[in-house]
């Protein structure tokens, strides 16, 4: 069988040339046999030279080699992602695939190693892997191919597998620490760190256990702190620390994400902090060292270019030395307030960083120097000469890897190897080990290492060390403004929870997606990332939140997310991204001969009464329907009990019912629907006014359409409006907002002032049950409105009209940014609330409709709004529009009159909505309709018998 991921080896010439320069330069002889025989003797005091701080060959021509070699490396590569857990159009795929791609890999996808053919290595095409990238889930699959066939030394897996195994919980001890070569050395790290299980309470107990909040919070730093730590190679060892950690003291309900130094400097001071910092740092050094000599004579498969990211958790009692409570080998975000969404998030930030450090942008594809290289080893043996250390082709690219690392760890704080005052550890471990002594190459490239970390941590000092008043003082003020501006106004990624499924797949230059979600999924946590950190985002509008949780109706929902430009004087919106999200409804199977009847009062998924059963029970009746029996009567008032009723199956399963039957069933009575003719002639001379939010203006809209045929118009009026000529200009209907809560409470019209204007909006009046006033909305109705409404009808000479309170309704449930939301006890709150409002306007005479009993039970069928408040939707409807003799006349608040058929009109906008004579609408909602329906039967009470239907 082919090895598993083989590749051949190539090394440029240009660095060859050069050293083969350098050397013949400092020996001044021609290179024979004997010089060679003695340079390998003369190895191991070469190493020891180093040691002691003698390197014959300059950091700095050392780094200018390496910047030749770097110059000239091979671009055709290959890689591949194996997503194991992961769906292909999760972000974390999506980022791997984005980033290997703009650093010049071909990418491909797939599940498993042992099913994928490029890891098998079938020969299909000529490129040899260069990249593997096993994900969640498949982590097992790939160490079975890696101990099968063993990496080739120019290839990458994310996976080494020596860590594996030496961070394995044996027996509640972590395995590396199992060596009896570690006996007596005293690591900081409690032996259960490595325990899978260390979840949940047990953390908790950790906390609890090891943190006196009381007693050591005012004497040092008091918190538990994860950092993300990657290891680029274990023989020999190299790693780095991400700048960004998470972190939770013991005042923090949850961890956050910040910078590690600016949260030790911030906690313990400037000097304190760096010290904390620096003995961080050592600790894991300590942990990895020990962890890669316990390991090193073990059957685990070599992957010299192998990297692993590390998740180390630390605890800190009043002490700038801490100790390690769990590590883990991967990436862990489960103690943040929300790990799906801020914790994937930093974490793909994290990965991203990963990515660019370890794989650099190709910019040459050359063939490579395989022919020169092969040359090379005959001349010299098999080994490249490098200062008198005889490097093989595998320790030639640790050693370019290395050096590519340090000069692009912007985010990365170098752990090992490095130089620390704090600790001879290290030193002493290596002592303990004797393969650790062994004089092989792989201690001279150690040192080689050591001395380039060292090169280039004190040249990053010395910058650091520079004048911060100089650079400011050389940094203009047009420099500043253009540093601030939005130059890349795009999105980096979209970021969801629960995740969407977006169609296409994202890509920053594609403006407009669709997505679809189940019925049960009511709210989505939307969080779009910027490409460029001075773009600013905003959701909706160009003031709206960063990221918010939105509810999400039954069918079409669209969110914009703004890319905004904020360095000037007034925001600039650069660029706009459409997210278009369906949401299904119930799903539904078709009734069938054989069905049950199965009723239901509330969703077990709210309990607003808890004094009542949840989900769907049969009730006792025909089989063949959900009709009341013959001998029901017509319903006396508008708020009789009752229950929904749908036909299943079987009532233990909801998913066996057909949903498109189910029906509101009074338990004793019927509210009869009628027929259109008999409406028509019911609502003949009659005056409705509505008065209240959104809610009651859906109410108003379906009587209009069920009246007059079709809806030829419909505006989310905020305001006051009239509509003429309904029903052959017999019936007249008015409207009035309330309350307008986008005021400030100083400017808003009080509600006495709103139904006075509404009444006189709609003069002349009747003071008889020919006019009608309509008052509710979803929950700021009370007992004073209803004094109100008593109070202004007796002054205004009106108190024989027709009053129908619409009582509360389910809403402002859902955990939703920007607004208020309700608990379930302050739900519970509400009902005995809308009861009292319903037995108040009982006891005064006027009808009542409860829409909070009708509405409990599928709160989760709202439609559009941030509210979860809207059982209706105004739709552009295919049919044709009525005649134009037929169309309404509308008035405005401000008096002006507005005709379908006329061809003055005040403004351009009014011209666009009115001189479409092909438009009309079409109100839906099932829960809206149910109770529009109810206000109709009591609006016609005389009619109840005669032309109507016995159930709806």
């Amino acid at each position: 069988m082919l090895p598993l991921l083989r590749r051949k080896s190539c090394t440029a010439p240009a660095l060859l040339l050069a050293l083969a320069a350098l050397f013949f330069y400092r020996t001044s002889t021609v290179e024979r046999p004997q010089v060679r025989d003695a340079q390998r003797g003369q190895r191991n005091k070469s190493v020891m030279d180093r040691r002691h701080g003698v390197l014959p060959l300059e950091p700095e021509q050392l780094h200018s080699l390496l910047e030749v070699y770097r110059s000239k490396r091979n671009c055709a590569r290959k890689a591949i992602v194996l997503t194991g857990q992961h769906l292909a159009s999760s972000t974390e795929v999506q980022l791997y695939q984005r980033v290997l791609r703009e650093e010049g890999y071909r990418v491909d996808q797939g599940r498993y190693a042992k099913t994928n053919s490029g890891v098998r290595h079938d020969g299909r095409d000529d490129q040899e892997l260069s990249v593997l990238i096993c994900l969640k889930g498949s982590e097992k699959s790939c160490l079975r191919k890696m101990n099968f066939a063993h990496p080739q030394p120019y290839q990458r897996v994310n996976i080494i597998p020596a860590f594996v195994g030496a961070f394995l919980d044996m027996g509640g001890v972590c395995r590396f620490l199992t060596d009896s070569r570690l006996a007596g050395v005293s690591l900081p790290i409690i032996p259960s760190a490595c325990a899978f299980s260390r979840q949940g309470t047990e953390e908790i107990e950790d906390w609890n256990l090891l943190t006196q909040p009381s007693s050591l919070a005012s004497h040092g730093l008091v918190a538990v702190v994860n950092v993300y730590v990657l290891v680029t190679s274990a023989t020999p060892l190299t790693a780095f620390l991400h700048q960004t950690g998470l972190v939770k003291t013991h005042l923090d309900k949850n961890s956050y994400a910040t910078k590690l130094l600016e949260f030790f400097s911030e906690k313990l001071g400037h000097t304190q902090g760096l010290k904390a910092f620096e003995l961080m740092k050592q600790v894991i050094s300590e942990l990895l060292t020990a962890a890669v000599l316990t390991t090193a004579s073990s059957s685990s498969p070599r992957c010299p270019l192998c990297f692993q990211l590390m998740t180390f958790t630390f605890h800190y009692n009043a002490s700038v030395r801490p100790v390690v409570i769990k590590i883990q080998t991967d990436l862990h975000f489960d103690s943040m307030k929300n790990p799906n969404l801020e914790g994937q998030v930093t974490k793909e930030y994290v990965l991203e960083d990963m990515l660019r450090l370890l794989f650099p942008e190709c910019r040459s594809y050359d063939e490579g120097p395989r022919s020169t290289w092969d040359a090379t080893k005959v001349k010299y043996n098999g080994c490249e000469w490098l200062n008198g250390l005889c490097l093989s082709p595998e320790e030639m690219h640790l050693l370019l890897q290395f050096h590519q690392q340090l000069k692009t760890s912007d985010n990365f704080h170098l752990l090992h190897p490095r130089s620390s005052h704090f600790s001879d550890l290290p030193h002493d471990l290596i002592q303990r080990f004797p393969v650790a002594k062994d004089d092989g190459t792989g201690q001279s490239l150690s040192v080689v290492l050591e001395q380039l970390s060292l090169y280039y941590t004190e040249r990053n000092r010395a910058d650091s060390s520079d004048d911060p008043a100089s650079l400011r003082h050389n940094k203009s003020h047009s420099d500043t403004s253009d540093s601030d501006r939005c130059v890349d106004p795009h999105l980096r990624q979209l970021y969801t929870d629960p995740p969407l499924v977006l169609s296409p797949a994202f890509n920053p230059w594609v403006k407009e997606y669709r997505a679809d979600v189940l019925f049960d999924t009511v709210t989505i946590w939307i969080r779009p990332e910027p490409k460029s950190a001075q773009c600013h985002i905003h959701l909706d509008e160009h003031r709206g939140p960063r990221m918010a949780n939105y509810p999400v109706g039954l069918g079409n929902s669209r969110i914009n997310i703004l890319v905004v430009d904020e360095s000037g004087a007034e925001p600039v919106v650069m660029t706009i991204y459409t997210l278009h999200i369906f949401r299904e409804s119930r799903p539904s199977l078709p009734m069938f001969d054989e069905y049950v009847m199965c009723g239901f009062v509330q969703d077990c998924g709210l309990m607003v009464r808890p004094d009542l059963p949840c989900g769907l029970e049969p009730i006792a009746g025909p089989k063949s329907s959900g009709k009341p029996q013959s001998t029901a009567q017509p319903c006396s008032s508008g708020d009789e009990t009752g229950r929904w009723v749908v036909p299943c199956l079987s009532c233990s399963d909801n998913r066996t019912c057909d949903w498109r039957e189910v029906t509101w069933q009074p338990d004793s009575c019927y509210h009869p629907v009628l027929e259109q003719p008999l409406l028509q002639t019911c609502m003949m001379d009659k005056k409705v006014l509505f008065i209240g939010d959104s809610t009651n203006r859906g109410i108003m809209y379906y009587l209009m359409e069920r009246v007059n045929t079709t809806l030829e118009d419909w505006d989310k009026a905020h305001d006051t409006i009239v509509y003429h000529n309904l029903n052959q200009g017999r019936t007249l209907i008015s409207y009035s907002y309330y309350p307008q809560f986008w005021l400030h409470k100083s400017q808003r019209p009080t509600f006495q002032r709103a139904l006075q204007q509404l009444l006189e909006r709609s003069r002349p009046l009747e003071n008889s049950p020919q006019t009608v006033l309509v008052v509710g909305g979803v929950q700021w109705l009370s007992l004073d409105h209803l004094k109100t409404i008593q109070k202004v009808l007796e002054r205004e000479k009106l108190q024989n009209i027709m009053v129908v309170v619409k009582s509360l309704g389910m809403g402002f449930h859902l955990p939703v940014d920007g607004i208020r939301s309700l608990s379930l006890s302050g739900v519970q709150e509400l009902y005995g609330i809308n009861k009292k409002i319903l037995e108040s306007a009982v006891r005064l005479g006027y009808e009542v409709i409860d829409t909070f009993s009708i509405t409990m039970g599928r709160y989760k069928e709202f439609l559009q709004g941030r509210c979860a408040c809207h059982f209706h939707e105004v739709r552009r409807s295919l049919t044709p529009t009525v005649p134009a003799n037929r169309r309404l006349q509308i008035v405005r608040s401000a008096g002006e009159s507005v005709s379908g058929t006329s061809t003055q009109l005040a403004s351009a906008q009014q011209q666009e909505l009115w001189s479409q004579p092909s438009s009309s609408y079409h109100v839906k909602g099932a829960v809206n309709k149910v109770y529009s329906e109810i206000l109709l039967s009591r609006l016609c009470v005389p009619y109840a018998h005669n032309g109507t239907k016995r159930q709806h």
